[in-house]
């Protein structure tokens, strides 16, 4: 099985450690964020995985050379420009019918095994990994009918969403939407999919996600990380 882990952005919601450093190989816990990637997704049976690198690309490609420390090929694709979340996938020719695209910066116990098998079962064109979140609105919330006429008060309610994981499977027809050389992002080509009636699909999770582009969120990434290793990291017989 293939995976394409993005890892080509700045981090600049990371700054300044992101200023010489890239986001990727932001450590958490004992080893970069990018190798517990690396290892949970040969964990699952992944034996390719292309890094899409752009920011300072050369210290990634250091690190992790070749990928046989972890039992499983790793190979590159950098963009010379910045292409957006999608765009890097039209650089790469030898993608299989079905492969798995995520970001290089997700914490999660997601089984990327199942979600992959999931799409595959599915025939959808792409299939996007979900998360359940409680979004907090910092404010109070008024609530009045169609006179002004105010009917309640809520102070800083949080609403319930389902939000992007970072994770996704695709399979190729979806690339001809994504066009050599353009900018494209994951919204874009959700969009350009559904204008075109092809199937995107939802796949739901409880499993424990967190995204480090900020740094409460990596601060307290490292905390769970610590707490909760065996979790993320299982043994390398088990499928995740």
């Amino acid at each position: 099985m293939r995976a394409v882990i993005l890892a080509g952005g700045k981090g600049t919601r990371l700054a300044p450690y992101t200023v010489t450093f890239p986001k990727p190989l932001v450590p958490v816990g004992d080893m970069p964020i990018l190798e517990i990637v690396v290892r949970q997704l040969a964990a699952a049976g992944f034996d390719h995985v292309t890094l899409a690198v752009g920011h300072l690309a050369e210290l990634i490609e250091a690190y992790f050379g070749d990928g046989r420390r972890w039992g499983l090929r790793i190979d590159y694709s950098r963009e010379e420009r910045p292409l957006g979340t999608v765009g890097p996938l039209a650089l790469i020719d030898d993608l299989p019918e079905h492969f798995l695209v995520m970001n290089g910066d997700v914490l999660t116990t997601l089984s990327y095994r199942q979600l992959y098998d999931t799409h595959v079962t599915s025939g959808a064109d792409m299939t996007i990994a979900c998360h359940r979140l409680n979004v907090r609105i910092e404010y109070g919330l008024i609530e009045f009918d169609g006179r002004l006429r105010v009917t309640g008060y809520r102070e800083k309610p949080a609403f319930p969403g389902d939000v992007s994981m970072g994770v996704y499977v695709l399979s190729r027809p979806a690339l001809d939407f994504v066009p050599k050389d353009e900018y494209v992002d994951i919204p874009t080509l959700v969009d350009r999919l559904i204008a075109a009636g092809r199937e995107v699909r939802a796949s739901l999770s409880d499993a424990r996600w967190l995204d480090i582009g900020i740094k409460e969120d990596y601060a307290k990434a490292n905390e769970i990380f610590e707490e909760l290793r065996h979790e993320f990291l299982p043994d390398p017989g088990a499928s995740t």
